[in-house]
């Protein structure tokens, strides 16, 4: 539980120790009561309740369990509809009774936590001509309160987080606060983002103010109408009321700035790709957001929450949302409640802040993905993954540190980490591509942090790029862009369905789970750097209560190599567990010597 914790200094301290050892922690013992050495041995590294296994699934492309709302009750073309199988962008098929029944496919992975794609209620589609698509994705909404019909309905959801809780696994709930459904358009149509400072907002009565001067909520915010923005804000009238809560069909509940540009003050204060961007420094948004998903936790018994566009909303918001919602989970039982954010950077500079500052669990480990790949795939530098872990000390705070970080390896935006591969190797062969494959999962699941498996990527998906190139259905695909796919470690293609428990990645994976599982100081056990040179890193993971050590080594080469890995140990045996069979004993002098094979892994349990 949360209150279990250790504190901020605490935290800081055994982090710093284990992960950090350059940095002087002396000024922690300036702390009144801090804990001796031994007891903060004696702490977990992290919560209890966050040591997961993500499986991230968008129901739209996992499974169909039920044709008959393949078009979301919805009639006519697929631009009524939304639903297309031939095309990438339109609606495939699957649902959430699909999802229910492949629960078990989920579980052999070793999966602990589902995290679902938003399945809200949708706009079915958006945009005119070659630039139109669906709401497949689930980034669209409408309705807050209830699922789009395209995945079935609010009991089939019930059924769905009741059966993967019987199976021992949580639901996750991908959540967005930024924006809504396009449906605002200004009377200019002209959609250039309009600076703060050029055309700042405007009192009720005239007066310019800025928003950023309320955002905190300590200040009652002014008044405003439909001429306080540097747009003008107008509805369809076939529209008017399409949003759910009723709220949300107030335009001056926005923005109203034009389209982002991803940068400066435009990044939280404009459209994101024209969608309707929330005026998130009004506090009828914030406590207005803070009902809608405190509904979802009260109805539904879900487990946490995955935040979308984290970065694109002010810090203030997070740091009264994220806080609510806490305090109302809490006081229903519900005190492990998680939620991590998407802060789509690869510099912890800026992904941490939303941990210290906004209150989040977690984020997800962009910096982790970034290293991850290159040493994996792009034959990196194991400093490359040691100037990651180097720095998470910067996510520790009187509730949360690095351990809870969400790591992956590749996503629905950014492209799987099979196209990443591919790219980044195109001479070679398919067999040294699943074993670069099987390193960059032994590195993510072997280190610090909650590991995610993208679906499909324990099938050897790769794809051509991001985005709708990165979102094949599992089951038989009739989409040309999809059907022409290599898939890696099978001759399968998209036109079969894959759920194949025999597939190579996805014993691999499995290996990794039940390798964690036997062994939990793989998962949660405090990590330490024991060697960075060349293509070699080795660490150290500690059982924090029995002090059993395990060390880890990985090898990016495409030979084998052997190095000398200080243990801090001397005279110990280190039994073998994984990668190899030959078990190594430390000298007088804590050293091993240690043998890596090709673009792997070695895994080793100190003996006392």
């Amino acid at each position: 539980m949360k209150s279990l914790r250790r504190t901020a200094v605490a935290v800081a301290a055994a982090l710093c120790a284990a992960l950090v050892p350059a940095i002087p922690v002396a000024a922690a013992a300036k702390a009144p009561a801090a804990p001796s050495d031994a007891a903060l041995a004696s702490v977990p590294a992290r919560n209890d309740l966050t040591r997961d296994q993500f499986y991230f699934v968008m129901p739209d492309r996992f499974a169909n369990g039920d044709s008959s709302n393949d078009k979301g009750g919805l009639t006519g073309s697929r631009l009524q509809t939304g639903y297309d199988p031939t095309d990438k962008g339109f609606y495939q098929g699957g649902d959430l009774k699909g999802l229910t029944q492949k629960l078990d496919y989920i579980k052999g992975l070793g999966t602990t936590a589902i995290w679902m794609a938003p399945i809200f209620k949708n706009k079915p589609v958006q945009g005119t001509g070659a630039d139109a698509s669906a709401g497949y994705h689930g980034y669209w909404i409408t309705d807050f309160t209830q699922v789009d019909p395209h995945f079935g309905t609010n009991a089939d959801l019930e059924k769905l987080i009741d059966s993967a809780h019987h199976k021992g696994m949580k639901v996750f709930f991908d959540v967005i606060t930024n924006h809504t459904a396009d449906v605002v358009d200004y009377e200019e149509k002209s959609y250039d983002y309009l600076s703060k400072g050029a055309f700042p907002y405007l009192t009720k009565d005239g007066v310019p103010f800025d928003d950023s001067d309320y955002s905190d909520g300590t200040k009652k915010f002014p008044a405003v109408d439909v001429d306080s923005f540097p747009y003008s804000p107008t509805v369809p009238a076939a529209e008017k009321n399409v949003k759910t809560p009723s709220w949300l069909n107030d335009p001056t509940m926005y923005h109203n700035r034009g389209n982002s540009t991803y940068a400066g003050e435009s990044a939280d204060q404009g459209d994101f790709g024209g969608l309707d961007d929330l005026w998130t420094e009004r506090p009828e948004v914030v406590q207005g957001m803070e009902k809608i998903y405190e509904k979802w936790v009260e109805d539904f018994g879900i487990d946490g929450f995955r935040i979308d566009t984290v970065k694109h909303v002010d810090m203030d918001f997070w740091t009264q949302w994220a806080t609510a919602l806490d305090a109302y989970a809490a006081k229903r039982g519900r005190s492990d409640f998680f939620m991590f954010g998407e802060v789509y950077s690869a510099d912890p500079k800026i992904t941490s802040p939303y941990v210290t500052q906004g209150r989040l669990d977690s984020t997800l480990d962009f910096p982790f993905q970034d290293a991850a790949r290159q040493y994996a795939s792009q034959g990196a530098p194991a400093s490359q993954l040691a100037n990651v872990f180097a720095q998470d000390y910067r996510y520790t705070t009187d509730k949360a540190n690095a351990y809870e970080q969400v790591t992956f390896t590749g996503n629905h935006d950014m492209g799987r980490i099979g196209y990443f591969l591919k790219a980044d190797n195109p001479k070679a062969s398919d067999a040294e591509l699943v074993q670069r494959d099987k390193l960059v999962n032994q590195v993510m699941f072997l280190s610090r942090g909650n590991p995610v498996v993208y679906y499909g990527d324990e099938q050897g998906f790769t794809g051509s790029g991001g985005d709708k190139d990165a979102r094949q259905p599992m089951f038989a695909s009739k989409t040309a862009d999809y059907l022409d796919d290599d898939e890696l470690g099978t001759d399968r293609t998209a036109a079969s369905d894959a759920y194949d428990s025999s597939a190579v990645l996805y014993k691999e994976i499995a290996a990794l789970s039940k390798l964690r599982k036997a062994n939990p100081a793989l998962t949660d056990g405090v990590q330490t750097e024991r060697y960075a040179k060349d293509s070699v890193y080795a660490f150290s993971r500690t059982d924090a209560k029995t002090g059993t050590d395990y060390l880890v080594a990985v090898n990016n080469a495409t030979e084998a190599k052997t190095v000398e890995v200080p243990t801090g140990a001397a005279g110990t045996d280190l039994r073998a567990l994984y990668g190899t069979s030959a078990d190594v004993r430390t000298g007088a002098d804590a050293k091993a010597t240690v043998t890596v094979p090709a673009l792997s892994s070695v895994v080793y349990k100190a003996q006392k």
